[in-house]
Protein backbone atom coordinates (compact mmCIF):
# COMPACT_ATOMS: atom_id res chain seq x y z
CA UNK A 1 0.00 0.00 0.00
CA UNK A 2 1.22 3.42 -0.87
CA UNK A 3 1.22 6.12 1.72
CA UNK A 4 -0.39 9.46 0.95
CA UNK A 5 2.20 11.87 -0.23
CA UNK A 6 2.88 14.92 1.88
CA UNK A 7 1.46 18.14 0.45
CA UNK A 8 4.10 20.20 -1.19
CA UNK A 9 4.57 23.78 -0.02
CA UNK A 10 3.11 25.11 -3.27
CA UNK A 11 -0.10 23.06 -2.86
CA UNK A 12 -0.45 24.16 0.77
CA UNK A 13 0.14 27.81 -0.21
CA UNK A 14 -2.50 27.75 -2.99
CA UNK A 15 -5.07 26.16 -0.64
CA UNK A 16 -4.42 28.83 2.02
CA UNK A 17 -4.66 31.59 -0.62
CA UNK A 18 -8.03 30.23 -1.78
CA UNK A 19 -9.36 30.17 1.79
CA UNK A 20 -8.17 33.74 2.41
CA UNK A 21 -9.83 34.86 -0.82
CA UNK A 22 -13.14 33.28 0.19
CA UNK A 23 -12.95 34.78 3.70
CA UNK A 24 -12.32 38.25 2.23
CA UNK A 25 -15.30 37.83 -0.09
CA UNK A 26 -17.57 36.80 2.80
CA UNK A 27 -16.30 39.71 4.92
CA UNK A 28 -17.00 42.22 2.13
CA UNK A 29 -20.54 40.87 1.70
CA UNK A 30 -21.11 40.94 5.46
CA UNK A 31 -19.95 44.57 5.67
CA UNK A 32 -22.12 45.56 2.68
CA UNK A 33 -25.24 43.91 4.14
CA UNK A 34 -24.54 45.43 7.57
CA UNK A 35 -24.17 48.87 5.96
CA UNK A 36 -27.52 48.46 4.16
CA UNK A 37 -29.26 47.39 7.36
CA UNK A 38 -27.88 50.40 9.25
CA UNK A 39 -28.83 52.75 6.38
CA UNK A 40 -32.42 51.44 6.29
CA UNK A 41 -32.67 51.69 10.09
CA UNK A 42 -31.48 55.32 10.08
CA UNK A 43 -33.84 56.21 7.22
CA UNK A 44 -36.79 54.50 8.95
CA UNK A 45 -36.12 56.10 12.32
CA UNK A 46 -35.37 59.68 11.34
CA UNK A 47 -36.44 60.45 7.78
CA UNK A 48 -39.48 58.26 7.01
CA UNK A 49 -42.78 60.01 7.74
CA UNK A 50 -44.78 57.70 9.98
CA UNK A 51 -47.89 59.90 9.86
CA UNK A 52 -48.96 63.42 8.99
CA UNK A 53 -52.02 65.48 9.65
CA UNK A 54 -53.47 68.56 11.31
CA UNK A 55 -53.97 69.61 14.90
CA UNK A 56 -56.08 72.53 16.09
CA UNK A 57 -55.61 74.15 19.45
CA UNK A 58 -54.50 77.14 21.47
CA UNK A 59 -50.85 78.05 20.85
CA UNK A 60 -49.68 78.25 24.45
CA UNK A 61 -45.92 78.34 24.06
CA UNK A 62 -43.30 78.88 21.37
CA UNK A 63 -39.61 79.14 22.22
CA UNK A 64 -36.08 78.96 20.87
CA UNK A 65 -34.17 76.68 23.23
CA UNK A 66 -31.15 74.44 23.61
CA UNK A 67 -27.63 74.42 25.04
CA UNK A 68 -25.38 73.92 22.02
CA UNK A 69 -27.90 73.61 19.20
CA UNK A 70 -30.92 75.90 19.45
CA UNK A 71 -34.22 74.55 18.17
CA UNK A 72 -37.73 75.97 17.93
CA UNK A 73 -40.21 74.19 20.19
CA UNK A 74 -43.93 74.77 20.61
CA UNK A 75 -46.90 73.62 22.63
CA UNK A 76 -50.58 73.51 21.64
CA UNK A 77 -53.42 72.95 24.07
CA UNK A 78 -55.91 70.61 22.42
CA UNK A 79 -59.37 70.12 23.79
CA UNK A 80 -62.07 67.63 23.00
CA UNK A 81 -64.54 69.32 25.36
CA UNK A 82 -65.05 73.06 25.86
CA UNK A 83 -67.27 74.94 28.24
CA UNK A 84 -69.72 77.75 27.47
CA UNK A 85 -66.96 80.37 27.78
CA UNK A 86 -64.84 78.44 25.21
CA UNK A 87 -62.42 77.28 27.90
CA UNK A 88 -60.79 73.86 27.51
CA UNK A 89 -62.25 71.38 30.02
CA UNK A 90 -60.17 68.29 29.22
CA UNK A 91 -56.95 69.70 27.78
CA UNK A 92 -54.26 67.64 26.11
CA UNK A 93 -50.88 69.11 25.20
CA UNK A 94 -49.32 68.66 21.77
CA UNK A 95 -45.57 69.28 21.74
CA UNK A 96 -43.89 70.00 18.41
CA UNK A 97 -40.72 71.26 16.77
CA UNK A 98 -40.35 73.70 13.88
CA UNK A 99 -37.46 73.31 11.42
CA UNK A 100 -38.36 76.08 8.95
CA UNK A 101 -37.04 79.35 10.40
CA UNK A 102 -39.37 81.31 8.08
CA UNK A 103 -42.36 80.08 10.15
CA UNK A 104 -41.01 81.29 13.48
CA UNK A 105 -42.26 84.85 12.98
CA UNK A 106 -45.80 83.56 12.40
CA UNK A 107 -45.68 81.49 15.57
CA UNK A 108 -44.43 84.46 17.59
CA UNK A 109 -47.41 86.59 16.50
CA UNK A 110 -49.99 83.81 17.03
CA UNK A 111 -49.24 82.95 20.66
CA UNK A 112 -52.40 82.85 22.76
CA UNK A 113 -54.62 82.30 19.71
CA UNK A 114 -56.37 79.27 18.25
CA UNK A 115 -54.33 77.86 15.36
CA UNK A 116 -54.25 74.92 12.98
CA UNK A 117 -50.87 73.31 12.31
CA UNK A 118 -49.81 70.69 9.78
CA UNK A 119 -47.29 68.17 11.12
CA UNK A 120 -45.23 65.16 10.10
CA UNK A 121 -44.53 62.51 12.70
CA UNK A 122 -41.18 60.72 12.60
CA UNK A 123 -40.36 57.56 14.54
CA UNK A 124 -37.25 59.09 16.10
CA UNK A 125 -36.11 62.65 16.75
CA UNK A 126 -32.82 64.06 15.49
CA UNK A 127 -31.28 66.36 18.09
CA UNK A 128 -30.70 69.17 15.58
CA UNK A 129 -34.38 69.05 14.52
CA UNK A 130 -35.70 69.48 18.04
CA UNK A 131 -37.00 67.56 21.02
CA UNK A 132 -40.20 66.28 19.44
CA UNK A 133 -41.01 63.61 16.87
CA UNK A 134 -43.68 65.99 15.52
CA UNK A 135 -42.30 68.45 12.96
CA UNK A 136 -44.67 71.31 12.08
CA UNK A 137 -44.37 72.79 8.59
CA UNK A 138 -47.32 75.23 8.43
CA UNK A 139 -49.57 77.26 10.73
CA UNK A 140 -52.85 79.16 10.22
CA UNK A 141 -54.99 81.15 12.59
CA UNK A 142 -58.46 79.68 13.19
CA UNK A 143 -61.38 82.01 13.93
Amino acid sequence: MKANPKPTPSTHHSTWTGIKHKLKKVAYWFIAVLFLIVAFFIYGQYFYTYSNGYRVGLLQKFSHKGNLIKTYEGELILSSISSIENVAMAPEKFYFSVIDKNLTGQFDTLQGQKVRVHYEQKIGALFWHGDSKYLVDSVKRVD
